[in-house]
């Protein structure tokens, strides 16, 4: 506590406003589970009260924490901290202390200890007694009673039936917890009789209780019971047989007493009954009486567990009773005339018996009567007597009577008296004995016998010899019969059966037959001298058959083959028949070996014989069966099996394999398994295991071998014999595959072109396992891979690929297109001039300028070349064009190992376009055309097309620019059904525009007509001589895909092809031309003057774009070799071309909108001749570059051609910058393109502005 304090009030703190109490807590005493509450008040409280439980800090929170029964209670404003307890335990039995925390104006206090004293009930008293173990009476007993864990401790009071036991003694003794007591009362009781079921008590209290508790136990106390009585038994003689019922009764006692019965020592019962109620035990004996009772000492006896011995009454019982049982002794059985003697016993009777003889209805004279004790107390009696038989008493009844006097009852013993005599006769019904019989025959002997006393016992006998197999005897009216069946043995030849008949009279009569029979040899056998018998020797044997009647032939044979023996004469045998014997000598061979060489004995009058054969255990060495398989097929990875047929006696055969002079083991290999026959597994077997196997077979007679081919048959391997062939143009080509497979079987090659078209494959042919193809004549279309297969029915076939490279001098591009490059000269401009061919081997290239070789040492020229595959290409770069000194003709030559080719290429000064060519009409419809042709030299600017076209009556020319600029392709729609139009096409640039296409020549195409449908809107429009323009929008509808740009720069590379190759390279362009549409809508502005071509362009700053495209790749219809298209790879690396559309001045786009044309196609509605159009800025689509055109690449996504943003409203359009170019030439597909523009991918289709 002086720690405590020293904590709450530091040294040298000076207090103001000292605290102190107003009220301090109080001893206080509380039951458990009530609430205490100790009070607590502090005047002028500044520190942090709390409450101390024996020496343990409670905490400054009211709801002290932890302490869940704790709580401070009070208005802590006055000062109240009072500490209560809710459902006070042991536990709270504690002194208490309110403290006061030091503060800034008071130092600390603390009240006075005060004590929670904690009132705990006692629990429930229990008696310290086995309640269980009842008392004895007249025994003292001590009891004791406690009051368990009371806080103080209980006070104890003890009852005996209410009473109070004034001489109980108490004391106190420690609880099972700490503070608490337990009292223990103790108390000697004498036990009584009259205590059993009565009370013992015992009270507690304290001051925690508000009632006393009470405990109580019953006394149970044993005493002996009263001597029984029995009931019942009141006659003392009793007939046998009768069932007494018989009770014995116990008075008192606890418990009840047991009831047991006995009868001469003996117990009977020991079940009986108790009540309770009227406390009695009873026990009821049944009991069956016998005249084994007789004098017999019936007890009933009584006791309890306090008995000190068995009290009993009992009664002795006189039983009357018949013997058991009357026996009549003696035979009773004699031959007439015979006397007999007979006695007659009773067994023991009370009283004794009385006996008489009875045969018949007549009764005899006994001679003598004797008695004697018997069992049970009783008397037996026996009479003798003597009789002389006859005929006439055989049957009649012979009786003992015996009378009983006390139970006036008789009992008798029968017996029926005979009398015997012999049978009268015997006779026989048989076969004839002169008629033979055969043996297996089954013939029936039948004997019958009549009269005598008892019928007479038939017996049949053979020789004398009783014959065990007869039937059952049987009876009929006058006499008994017996049959004897028989199956017919040589033994029964002559053999004499006799039926005798006799009875008790021992007097026999009989009557015989004798049998004649036939039968084949009984037996036979084969002997030799010799007991080895090896391949080679010559075996003698003996054949010896028993006896047969008549006699028999014999005969040999060995399997299907007679053999030839030697007979002997014949010899009397048994059962008076005749005995054969033969010799036969026989040359052994080993398939001799365990077949069975047979004799046999036969008798043509009984077409019946007999045989046995000897076995032939032939020593040979190993031996191989005919069967023996020489060649063995299996599949690889099967499992082979070679069998083996091999043979030898002694039959233990060791077998040796080889393969290829090694002797296989399992342990060289474990896919090696011998089977319980040496025949030879292997698993997994691989081609490597073909061959020759030889089996060596060796026994303790010899040795032997054989060879066996195994056929391992496996799928095909090809590879090509060479790769890649190399041949000319026009030689032949032979490309050969060879293949690993077995079998090799004719026509197991086949040829397959993995180009694209069709090619002439040529001639295919097999010479043993390598497959031939040869190509005559052949043409740069059969470069390409070729599929060699091979299938010889063994799954699954193989391919290889064989390349075959067609070498040809160089074959340049050339044209219109590639003869001429425009470039300005004015020393700023750059210009290539290229130079492409296809060729193999390699192609170099060589340059000259006026006739004279170019000198690339000039930083002015550079030269690059590119090769892939057959592909080539030569580019000659002109920096600083200058008309005086490059204006001039440029000579290209490629040449190879084969040839040479030559190209003039002219540069020229920039200018107008040249005039299309092959204009020409695609298809037409009802209300649109679609038109191609063929662009001319660009000038060296960027160009594009307008299409001119008119109808009969019309006054002026209608125009449309075809969109793409750079399309070759295009459809004029919004045309009126069955009308004629003359159309015409020309190509514009920067610096001005070309004549007409094909010198000014028209197109006359005429619509064709549809059904039921008037486009009234396009004829009004059309038909109008003074057409208003001032509001008028125009539609173009322009049907065009950027796969045609693309193939148009593809084309301008490619050489002119046969016509097949020209044809499908033209359905294709028709198939890409109509693959996307695009809808412009522009209004025509009234009063603008100049056409689009007249406008006066912007000023642009900057060389990037005033430079041109001077190169002379530019758009063709020209066809690039498709067989070239499939390694072509052009550098694409310089600057692609680009020209710019400008506005004009006062021309104003207000929006624009995108309608794919398989969902929106508006008529086309061209602007006349004479209207004056504005014409939107465009940028140009680059040139992507050359492709390789291969099936089944799919087409790369093109950019974006315009740019969506909405327009500003100044007319000024700017499309986004187009990607540069690769530098290397890209891959476009040749495969199959949609023909209608809602055919495409949605991403593939055209982009408007």
């Amino acid at each position: 506590m002086e720690l405590c304090l020293h904590q709450l009030w530091p040294k040298g703190t000076r207090a103001r406003a000292q605290q102190a109490f107003r009220f301090e807590p109080r001893n206080l005493t509380v039951r458990m589970g009530g609430t205490a509450v100790l009070r607590c008040e502090v005047l002028r409280a500044s520190g942090t009260v709390q409450w101390v439980k024996d020496g343990l800090l409670l905490g400054p929170q009211r709801s002290l924490p932890g302490f869940p029964r704790y709580s401070m209670i009070g208005n802590p404003k006055r000062g109240q901290y009072h500490l209560q307890i809710k459902g006070a335990k042991l536990e709270d039995d504690a002194p208490y202390e309110c403290q006061a925390g030091q503060s800034e104006s008071s130092q600390a206090i603390i009240s006075g200890m005060a004590w929670v004293d904690v009132l705990i009930p006692p629990s429930k008293p229990l008696f310290e007694v086995d309640v269980g173990e009842p008392w004895v009476a007249g025994k003292k007993y001590t009891v004791s009673c406690v009051a368990p864990n009371a806080k103080p401790a209980a006070e104890i009071t003890l009852y005996k039936d209410g009473a109070e036991l004034t001489d109980a003694e108490s004391f106190t003794t420690s609880g099972s917890e700490d503070k608490l007591l337990n009292t223990r009362a103790k108390v000697t009781v004498t036990a009584l009789s009259s205590d059993n079921g009565r009370q013992l008590a015992c009270g507690a209290k304290n001051p925690a209780l508000t009632r006393h508790l009470e405990t109580t136990m019953t006394m149970s106390v044993y005493y002996p019971p009263q001597p029984p009585l029995i009931r019942g038994l009141e006659r003392e003689g009793v007939k046998a047989g009768r069932t007494l019922k018989l009770v014995c009764v116990s008075q008192g006692g606890n418990p009840l007493s047991n009831l047991h019965w006995t009868k001469s020592g003996r117990v009977l019962s020991t079940s009986w009954e108790e009540d309770t109620e009227a406390q009695t035990s009873s026990s009821i004996l049944y009991l069956s009486v016998t005249p084994g009772d007789n004098q017999a000492v019936l007890c009933c006896e009584s006791v309890n567990l306090v008995s000190l011995s068995p009290l009993s009454v009992s009664r002795k019982i006189t039983v009357l009773f018949e013997p058991d049982e009357v026996t009549v002794w003696g035979s009773f059985e004699a031959i007439d005339g015979k006397e007999l003697t007979m006695c007659c016993y009773a067994s023991s009777s009370n009283p004794p018996v009385q006996i008489r003889w009875w045969l018949g209805f007549r009764e005899l004279n006994a001679t003598a009567v004797t008695m004697a004790e018997g069992d049970h107390g009783g008397m037996t009696t026996m009479s003798n007597m003597t009789h002389r038989v006859s005929r006439e008493e055989n049957g009649l009844p012979l009786t003992c009577e015996a009378f009983n006097g006390g139970t006036r009852f008789s009992k008798t013993q029968t017996t029926t008296l005979s009398v015997f005599y012999p049978p009268q006769k015997v006779w026989l019904d048989v076969p004839p004995q002169d008629i033979p019989l055969r043996s297996g025959t089954t013939v029936r002997l039948v004997c019958f016998s009549s009269g005598g006393n008892p019928t007479g016992t038939l017996t049949w006998f053979k020789n004398g010899v009783v014959v065990p197999g007869a039937l059952r005897q049987t009876s009929f009216d006058k006499g008994v019969t017996r049959e004897l069946v028989l199956v017919l043995t040589p033994s029964d030849n002559m053999a004499t059966y006799r039926c005798d008949a006799r009875n008790e009279a021992k007097k026999i009569i009989s009557a015989q037959t004798a049998l004649k029979v036939h039968f084949p040899a009984v037996n036979m056998k084969i002997i030799t001298k010799q007991k080895e018998l090896r391949r080679g020797q010559t075996l003698n044997l003996e054949c010896l058959t028993g006896s047969s009647n008549p006699k028999a032939n014999i005969s040999w044979s060995l399997g299907p083959l007679r053999l030839t023996g030697v007979e002997q004469s014949a010899k009397m045998a048994e059962y008076g028949g005749v005995s054969v014997r033969s010799s036969l000598s026989l040359n052994l061979i080993s398939q001799h070996h365990n077949q069975r060489v047979v004799c046999q004995a036969y008798s043509p009058l009984l077409a019946e014989g007999a045989n046995t054969y000897f076995k032939l255990n032939v020593l040979f060495p190993p031996e191989f069966s005919p069967d023996q398989p020489k060649h063995v097929q299996v599949a690889e990875d099967d499992m082979a099996t070679i069998p083996l047929l091999v043979s030898g006696n002694p039959e233990e055969v060791s077998c040796t394999w080889l393969h290829r002079r090694e002797k296989l083991v399992k342990e060289r290999d474990p896919r090696h398994h011998w089977s319980e026959h040496s025949s030879l597994e292997i698993e997994n077997v691989t081609r490597k295991d073909a061959g020759v196997y030889t089996v060596e077979c060796t026994n303790e007679e010899g040795v032997d071998h054989t060879s066996i081919t195994l056929d391992v048959q496996y799928a095909p391997s090809v590879k090509a014999e060479k790769d890649p062939v190399y041949v000319n143009l026009g030689e032949t080509a032979d490309l050969i595959c060879v293949a690993d497979a077995n079998p090799i079987i004719s026509d197991m090659f086949s040829w397959k072109w993995l180009g694209e078209g069709e090619v002439e494959m040529g001639e295919e042919k097999q010479e043993d396992e390598s497959g031939l193809l040869t190509i005559r004549d052949v043409s740069r279309a059969h470069a390409g891979r070729y599929q060699c297969t091979a299938d010889n029915g063994k799954a699954p076939p193989a391919s290889g690929d064989v390349q075959l490279i067609v070498r040809f001098k160089p074959e340049l591009q050339k044209g219109v297109q590639w003869s001429k490059v425009a470039s300005r000269g004015d020393g700023t401009s750059t210009a290539e001039v290229v130079c492409q061919a296809e060729g193999i081997p390699r192609v170099d290239f060589s340059w000259t300028k006026h006739g004279l070789p170019m000198d690339f040492a000039n930083p002015r020229y550079e030269e690059r070349t590119v090769s892939e595959g057959f592909f080539h290409a030569s580019t000659v770069r002109v920096v600083n064009v200058s008309a005086a000194l490059d204006y001039a003709i440029f000579s290209c030559t490629a040449r190879n190992t084969l040839g040479e080719d030559n190209l003039d290429i002219q540069l020229v000064s920039t200018n107008h376009p040249d005039p299309p060519s092959s204009f020409r009409q695609v298809s037409v419809g009802h209300d649109s055309v679609t038109l191609d042709w063929i662009p001319g030299f660009n000038g060296g600017l960027q160009q594009r097309f307008r299409i001119r076209y008119r109808w009969e009556r019309s006054d002026s020319f209608l125009y449309v620019d075809v969109f793409p600029p750079r399309a070759t392709f295009f459809t004029v729609s919004g045309l009126s059904p069955r009308t004629t139009y003359n159309l015409s096409v020309n190509a514009l640039n920067a610096m001005g525009e070309s004549g007409y296409a094909d010198n000014n020549a028209v197109l006359t195409i005429t619509t064709k007509g549809q059904f039921g449908v008037t486009p009234e809107s396009t004829v009004t429009r059309c038909r109008s001589d003074k057409p208003s323009y001032s509001t008028q929008t125009a539609y173009i509808h322009i049907k065009v895909s950027y796969q045609q740009v693309l193939f148009n720069v593809l084309s301008s590379f490619g050489p002119r092809r046969e016509t097949r190759a020209r044809g499908r390279a033209h359905r294709r362009r028709l198939a890409l031309a109509d693959t996307a549409s695009f809808l412009l809508f522009f209004p025509s502005v009234g009063g603008s003057e100049g056409s689009v071509l007249d406008g006066k362009k912007k000023e642009v700053e900057g060389s990037s774009q005033l430079t041109v495209s001077t190169s002379n790749k530019y758009e063709s219809r020209e066809k690039i070799n498709t067989a070239a298209q499939r390694t072509l790879i052009i550098d694409s690396g310089s600057d692609s071309d680009s020209n710019v559309y400008e506005s004009y001045a006062g021309v104003r786009v207000s929006r624009h909108y995108y309608y794919p044309t398989g969902d929106y196609l508006p008529p086309l509605h061209s602007l006349p001749e004479e209207a004056q159009r504005p014409d939107p800025a465009y940028e140009d689509v680059r040139d992507w570059g050359l492709y390789q055109d291969v099936r089944g690449y799919s087409l790369p996504s093109p950019p974006s051609l315009f740019d969506h943003r909405t327009s500003d409203g100044t007319g000024d359009w700017r499309s986004p910058a187009h990607p540069q170019g690769s530098g290397q030439a890209k891959e476009v597909t040749d495969a199959w393109r949609p023909q209608r523009d809602y055919d495409l991918p949605f991403e593939l289709r055209g982009e408007l502005v």
